[in-house]
């Protein structure tokens, strides 16, 4: 008889640490999970074994591990540079989790020219240096460094912001509440049309279990781990709308005087955020286990069955005050100076309008051309559908 493969997952019991654990029983794995205790579970085999310790403690956590070694570690949660070092002598193949942010200019878009992140990111775009302003995402390429010291052919895998069931701080809450709440509209910067790459937890959580599979090309790789698309911000309103059976208008707003859009862009910049998740599906051979429309209406519909406390600690924390009647005051201003911007400019004649361009194809009228030009672009151009 063959002596089972044995797995260590540090965390496990978040988001996508179920997904992961019982992936990894499904793969044949023995599994224990290290983590404090504090949120056990029932998404979790019972019988899985568990270890209680505080995995920010590199002291306890090492005494928690005295004589255990592993086939596979995953570590999802706790302090992962002394996390590493620690589990350098008791696992063949380490797999790690950590974040996006080490790309410079992640933080602070300005620091880059052109003004702002390439769509898509390049995986081999460069990170964070030494001078960069932000501690956090500084330490965070100083951690992958540390996993490569002690672990030279370890899979380290970058998740971006996570969407779905069970996360602690669910960012597209504001939305599912409008909608909840039967907004008639909803306010968003320079169009809504900022796109930043996320994650579905059951593609997160894919992408980390095709990692312990350890193919052989990934080996000593990072990965950015993502959807294989990505949805707007207005995208993502339409599809939340829908699935809740709501309905809204978009009122854009220049970024800079959308106030109340500030909790659904995050950042004081509508750049994007897109990520080259090239390498990984081709290393790793990811693919979406569910594509991002009905992963976005799976957590709209998690959110509503499962909303959050109102004006509770969470919704604080989202920095969404849900003052409506003082949304409905701005939305008014905004469309008091818009009619009388309108009107400003109603008299303004232009020597010759700007339009699209020669190149251009739609179903709406070229501004200022003839209607021969555009004729061919036209929508009664098109062929009419076969019938009977």
């Amino acid at each position: 008889m063959t002596e089972r493969q044995t797995a260590l997952v540090v965390g496990g019991t978040g988001p996508t640490g179920p997904l992961v654990v019982n992936g990894l029983i499904e793969r044949g794995f023995d599994v224990t999970i290290l983590h404090t205790g504090r949120h056990e579970t029932e998404l979790i085999d019972p019988e899985v074994r568990h270890i209680h310790t505080d995995p920010f403690d590199g002291e306890a956590t090492g005494e928690a591990l005295s004589g255990e070694d592993f086939d596979v570690a995953v570590v999802m949660y706790g302090r992962l540079r002394v996390l590493a070092q620690l589990l350098a002598e008791r696992c063949d193949h380490f797999v790690s989790i950590g974040g996006v942010g080490v790309y410079r200019g992640f933080g602070s878009p300005d620091d880059l020219f052109p003004l702002g992140m390439p769509v898509p990111l390049p995986h081999g775009a460069p990170l964070v240096g030494d001078g960069e302003e932000f501690r956090k995402l500084r330490m965070i390429r100083v951690t992958e460094e540390a996993v490569f010291e002690h672990h030279p052919q370890a899979i380290h895998l970058r998740y971006p912001q996570l969407y779905g069931p069970r996360q602690p701080l669910p960012r597209e809450w504001p939305l599912v509440r409008r909608a909840l709440d039967r907004r008639p509209y909803l306010v968003v910067a320079d169009g809504g049309l900022t796109v930043k790459s996320q994650g579905w937890i059951g593609n997160a959580a894919h992408a980390t279990l095709l990692a312990c599979d350890a193919p052989a090309a990934a080996l000593g790789g990072i990965y950015n781990v993502a959807d294989s698309s990505a949805l707007s911000i207005a995208q993502i309103a339409e599809v939340v709308a829908d699935e809740l059976d709501h309905s809204w208008e978009l009122v854009s707003l220049p970024h800079d005087l959308a106030v109340p859009a500030r909790p659904l862009v995050g950042s004081w910049s509508t750049t994007h955020r897109v990520l080259d998740i090239g390498p990984t599906m081709r290393d790793l051979g990811y693919r979406d286990v569910l594509e991002p429309v009905n992963a976005w209406r799976a957590a709209a519909r998690w959110l509503a069955d499962h909303p959050l406390e109102r004006d509770g600690a969470l919704e604080q924390r989202l920095g969404d005050p849900f003052d409506y009647e003082t949304e409905d005051q701005f939305v008014a201003a905004w469309k008091d100076a818009r009619r009388g911007f309108e009107e400003a400019i109603a008299d303004i004649e232009w020597l010759s309008e700007p339009n699209y361009g020669s190149a251009y194809v739609g179903d709406r009228p070229n501004p200022g051309v003839s209607q021969e030009r555009e004729s061919l672009n036209s929508a009664a151009s098109r062929p009419k559908p076969v019938t009977g």
